[in-house]
Parts: C-alpha cells; structure tokens; sequence
C-alpha cells in the first residue's frame, strides 16, 4: 500500500523529501509532479526498481522509452557524450522547462540500457521534484502515467492517481492537479533539431 504525502511546489519539508529519497534509495517506486503531467519514476541505480518499471509499463527494460530526469546539467556529462557548444546552448534555454531532449549516450548508462545510442533527458520545472533527485544524488528513470480514458491520454488527479496506483507503488506524492499536456520532445542527438512531439514546451527556442 503506497504511502500517500503532500507536498506542494515550495518543497520546504525536507523531512518528507528525505523520506521519498530513502523509498528510491531502498529500490523503491515514487509518483510525483513535474511541471507537465505527473511521472511515475525509480532510482537510476536501482536495477531492480527499473525492471519492475518496465513490467509496469508492460516492456522489456531494454526497449522502453524511459526518461531520465536530472536537476541540473552538471551531471549530464556523466551520462552523455561530448556536447558540442550549440547543443548545449539549446540546453540552458530549455531547462528548467517543458521538454525532453534526445541526446547520445556514452557507456555509463547502466548496464541494463548498454544497447542504447542515445537516450532521453528532462529537467523539469518542478521544486518538489528538482529537490527530491538533488537529495538522491542521481537521476530518476521516468515514465508518464498515463489514463485509462480513451479522451483524456493522462491522469492529472492525485486522488484518482492514488486509486489506481496505492497498491503498485510505495509512495504517491500529492501536489494537487497536473497537467495533461505532456513535454515537447526534440533529438538533439542528430546535426540538426529534430522535433518528435509538440508539447507544452515553446517551439520558438529551436
């Protein structure tokens, strides 16, 4: 039975973010805000919780399309290879923001991604979750929880969240409504942008 917390967009309750940071540390899974719709998401070094993510999800490890979720750039080299200048440009324009950018990958994916040529990254404009993944120490693999309902594609109320979710997850974070337009996604990975989907995120930056 998943924990259910609230914690709204000032993130002041360290004491409630250390407790979602030990359920990720402990291999645990975490729902929670982001500035588009809510996400579903693991520790990047949780081999385990990244499996049981991707039997949520109803696909092999290997082949989802998660995304990780970063607070800052500082930590993305760790994980990417070289960035040229008008890339990361793209980046500090975007980020904190509404986006999800595709980028090459290096060989410090973990193991269970080492196939993998590029992968997709967010710093979402979120301080509940920005302080969540800074306390963690790593980034968080993210899917988007989406909605049974054929009109509405996600689900943007914590209660109904809740409901459906208390019993395959370990904690639901509460931040009130979400929103139900998820991220604009650009793959940067090639020489030029390339968009993927039009989201929330503002096309003019490109």
């Amino acid at each position: 039975m998943a924990k259910f917390i609230k914690l709204y967009n000032d993130a002041t309750d360290q004491i409630l973010i250390d407790e979602v940071v030990e359920t990720l540390q402990n291999g645990g899974l975490v729902i929670y805000p982001t500035d588009t719709v809510y996400g579903l998401g693991a520790s990047i070094k949780s081999t385990k919780a990244i499996e049981k993510l991707a039997q949520l999800k109803g696909v092999k490890a290997d082949k989802a399309n998660f995304t990780f979720l970063f607070n800052n750039l500082h930590n993305l080299s760790e994980y990417t290879k070289q960035i040229d200048t008008a890339t990361f440009k793209i980046l500090k324009k975007a980020f904190p923001g509404p986006y999800t950018m595709i980028l090459p990958a290096n060989n410090n994916l973990p193991k269970i991604f080492k196939k993998r040529k590029t992968f997709g990254m967010r710093i979402p404009d979120n301080q509940v979750l920005l302080k969540i993944i800074e306390t963690l120490g790593h980034p968080l693999v993210n899917i988007s929880i989406k909605d049974d309902d054929e009109v509405v594609e996600y689900t943007t109320d914590p209660e109904l969240i809740y409901e459906k979710w208390h019993k395959q997850v370990d904690v639901i974070i509460n931040a009130g409504y979400g929103n139900n337009v998820a991220s604009t996604i650009v793959d940067l990975s090639q020489d030029a942008p390339e968009i993927i989907r039009e989201g929330k995120g503002d096309m003019s930056i490109f």
